[in-house]
């Protein structure tokens, strides 16, 4: 519970935020274009999709964060 804690208190952390934002626009704009871009572009986007379509951002956000945080950790590992 304590790592899950870590995690959430990290997420608008300056430290890992702006790469986890960059991660968040580059991926998730693939992700969605894949995902939703035809029902975009035919005017087809439910509430459901654009739900759907705002995760598609917000997991690479979660997941670069974690993968931040864990770097972090081996380093310190690694140092003592």
């Amino acid at each position: 519970m304590k790592s899950l804690q870590h995690f959430l208190g990290s997420l608008g952390n300056p430290k890992f935020a702006p790469t986890a934002l960059r991660v968040a626009a580059v991926v998730g704009s693939i992700v969605f274009a894949i995902n939703h871009g035809p029902a975009l572009a035919k005017g087809n986007m439910t509430k459901t999709r654009w739900a759907s379509g705002l995760l598609t951002y917000v997991v690479p956000y979660l997941v670069s964060v974690h993968g931040q945080i864990s770097n972090q950790c081996r380093s310190r590992s690694r140092e003592e």
